[in-house]
């Protein structure tokens, strides 16, 4: 059998036939977040809010620049 659900991206809305997507899984809840708006929720997960339920609990990543 064959699943022919069109995901999107839960932050764009972009389909997965335009963008790769990756599953996620957060506080019971499943979703699927593009490569482009991954780093959206790495490092910014508060623009999620309304879009993944608990998103602006979720603790931005820390940003560590060694040069």
């Amino acid at each position: 059998m064959t699943d022919t659900t069109t995901h999107t991206c839960l932050n764009c809305d972009r389909p997965e036939s335009v963008v790769p997507l990756v599953a996620i899984r957060y506080a019971g809840n499943a979703g699927w977040v593009c490569s482009h708006c991954m780093p959206v929720l790495i490092h910014n997960p508060e623009r999620m809010a309304g879009k993944l339920a608990g998103a602006d609990q979720i603790p931005a990543a820390a940003h560590h620049h060694d040069h």
